[in-house]
């Protein structure tokens, strides 16, 4: 049975994501919530989730003692399987612009800037369900389906500094990236944990992902 290590730094969507992940595997994997390094450097997948603001979340994540040592392992030496979600997928560009300007892991060359819709009736943050467009990238992000509706709650979004590592739009008062993919690393800007029968869909296909 393959493991999936689900990232704990303190992040507060953890538990929603682990329940929605047992759920989306159906007794297929044996899903491991751990900041351990050894475990995650032995792990079939990783899972890194997020909440809140990038600054804080990459201190949190950074003050794991070898933690990002281990995915760095797993994900470039290994060639696992990674998805980010939310601020678990802004943390894999090069930099993010929130409360000043913080280096992230560069996995994904871009920024995490804040959205500015173009419409003003379009709020920020952004909250609610949207449906995806363009879809493209790997499999289980490209065949999700155009239009499929899912759940955001963000203010800042990661911008690559190619297009080509978009694996998925989202239209609030103007385009940006809902999805990126770069070779076996993924991420979301929406929420598939709050995201119903589609996001379990998602997750259940990442989990057979084979980039």
């Amino acid at each position: 049975m393959q493991s999936v290590a689900l990232i704990d730094y303190g992040s507060g969507n953890l538990r929603s994501a682990e329940k929605a992940l047992i759920r989306a595997a159906e007794g297929s994997a044996e899903i491991v919530v751990t900041c351990d390094p050894e475990t995650i450097a032995r792990a079939d997948r990783i899972l890194l989730p997020g909440v809140g603001a990038f600054a804080a979340c990459m201190r949190a994540f950074e003050s794991r003692p070898g933690l990002v040592e281990a995915m760095a392992e797993a994900v470039h030496v290994k060639g696992r399987p990674f998805l980010g979600v939310c601020v678990g997928m802004q943390l894999v560009a090069t930099r993010g612009l929130e409360f000043g300007e913080t280096k992230g892991l560069g996995w994904i060359p871009g920024d995490v800037r804040r959205i500015e819709p173009n419409d003003p009736h379009a709020k920020v943050p952004h909250m609610g369900w949207n449906g995806l467009t363009r879809l493209s990238g790997p499999p289980f992000l490209a065949e999700i389906g155009e239009g499929t509706p899912m759940y955001f709650t963000h203010s800042f979004a990661i911008f690559p500094d190619d297009d080509r590592d978009v694996a998925a739009w989202v239209d609030h008062g103007g385009e940006f990236p809902a999805a990126v993919a770069k070779g076996n690393v993924a991420g979301v800007q929406f929420h598939p944990e709050k995201s119903q029968s589609a996001g379990l869909a998602l997750l259940a296909r990442f989990l057979e992902w084979r980039p």
